[in-house]
């Protein structure tokens, strides 16, 4: 059966879509079926069908995570129950090589092979099956699972999911040239990054850094011709609303709000001070106050109405998004941290997979009408700009050595009670 009649089906029959996104997602995360079915064909056209109104964003997120850790948990017991029996089946019988290959990666990155492969498409049904051939422990595994499902539920159903809702609402002229103008504005410093840091340039981080604030200062002069891509963002948004959405999406805003992460950031600073680690300790001090200072110091220079209904006190100013940018902030300077030590992979993979948990709070303040995407976009580039300009700082003379396990444990630990007495006491 080809894709067309199938999606014709779906169409017709709506209720059946969550389910079925979720059996495409364990098929395409899954040993042998995942070599072998279209999954992120199939993925873009069903959650195209979503967006156009079948299926809110987070339900068709949930319904795929879901399934990609189903795929993720059968793989890995095929391959701790049949170990290298599993050489034997077909097609891995008359493809060898699919399996030498999905060992070679795992041996040199270890855990983050299984966050990096998970967007490459031929070792990504297989490196599951793997770490049970080669009997990683069931935890480590599912604990990486339950992020490596995260990430890529995002970045295989929210493009798809989008396109789909585009289509519901007419594109307005210069609607295309914005979002890719916006769209390399902020691609390309972090491209610039990820590319001097996987090569291990010395001034990696002070060129990221360097030309993160070449492209904030230009979204800062120009955000008002972003205009038509606001707006439509904006109205694009208004029409997938759900009671249930709503909640969930307060919620998350709530636990991003800029004060109780700002103490967290200081009480983590202090922790890392209490365990002699004094140099981390001033690069978070350096990275947040930093964020938090220049939020506030943009916030007054621009003060840029945020999107109707909100007021325009100094606190409800939009440009640039403060729960945005503490939480990138946060969420980058704990990468840096637990990247500490490892090979060049390993850093960039931290760094990718402690975004992660920020992407909800960024969604959030979009979905909730606090913000307009130029304040986002602007957010993530203040923040990077910010780490990467204090990494840069205090690895001047000599790189910040790796944290211990104890040193880490109890800093991660003293980030709850600065943030949590403050969001208690905020309500």
């Amino acid at each position: 059966m080809t894709v067309e009649p199938f999606i014709h089906w779906l169409s017709l029959n709506p209720a059946w879509l969550g389910l079925t996104i979720a059996l495409i997602a364990c098929l395409e995360c899954l040993a042998l079926a995942g070599v072998l079915i279209p999954g992120v064909v199939l993925l873009f056209a069903v959650s195209s069908l979503a967006g156009a109104g079948a299926l809110s964003l987070p339900a068709a997120l949930a319904w795929a995570y879901g399934g990609a850790l189903l795929g993720d948990g059968l793989s890995y017991a095929i391959g701790r129950h049949f170990h290298q029996r599993i050489r034997r089946v077909w097609p891995f019988r008359q493809h060898p090589e699919w399996i030498s290959h999905a060992e070679q990666f795992f041996a040199r990155y270890g855990i983050a092979s299984l966050l990096i492969g998970r967007f490459i498409g031929p070792l990504r049904p297989i490196l599951p099956m793997v770490a049970g051939m080669l009997d990683m422990p069931r935890l480590r595994f599912a604990l990486v699972s339950l992020v490596a499902a995260a990430g890529w539920s995002v970045a295989y159903i929210a493009p798809g999911w989008l396109a789909g809702a585009a289509l519901q609402l007419p594109l307005p002229e210069g609607f295309w040239p914005q979002v890719l103008w916006l769209s390399a504005l902020v691609i390309t410093p972090l491209a610039v990054g990820l590319w001097l840091g996987a090569r291990e340039y010395r001034y990696a981080t002070l060129l990221t850094g360097v030309s993160c604030a070449a492209a904030l200062l230009i979204l800062l002069t120009t955000w008002p011709h972003f205009q038509v891509l606001d707006q439509w963002v904006n109205q694009a948004l208004q029409r997938v609303h759900t009671p249930n959405a709503d909640q969930w999406f307060s919620r998350i805003s709530a636990l991003g709000d800029t004060w109780p992460l700002f103490a967290g950031g200081l009480s983590l600073t202090l922790g890392l001070w209490w365990v002699r680690a004094r140099r981390q300790a001033l690069f978070m001090a350096v990275s947040v106050l930093t964020a938090t200072g220049l939020t506030g110091l943009i916030k007054l220079s621009i003060a840029r109405q945020r999107p109707p209904g909100l007021g325009q006190t100094l606190e409800q100013i939009s440009l640039p998004s403060g729960h945005s940018v503490l939480a990138l902030t946060l969420a980058l300077s704990l990468g840096v941290l637990l990247g500490r030590g490892r090979r060049a992979t390993g850093r960039l993979t931290w760094l990718l997979v402690l975004s992660v948990p920020a992407l909800p709070v960024l969604y959030s303040r979009l979905y909730l009408s606090a913000h307009w995407p130029t304040d986002v976009a602007a957010s993530l580039l203040l923040a990077a700009m910010c780490v990467a300009l204090s990494q840069s700082l205090c690895q001047r003379i000599t790189p910040m050595t790796a944290l211990s396990p104890r040193q880490l444990g109890w800093a991660l630990l003293s980030f709850i009670p600065g943030w949590l007495t403050l969001l208690t006491l905020l309500g």
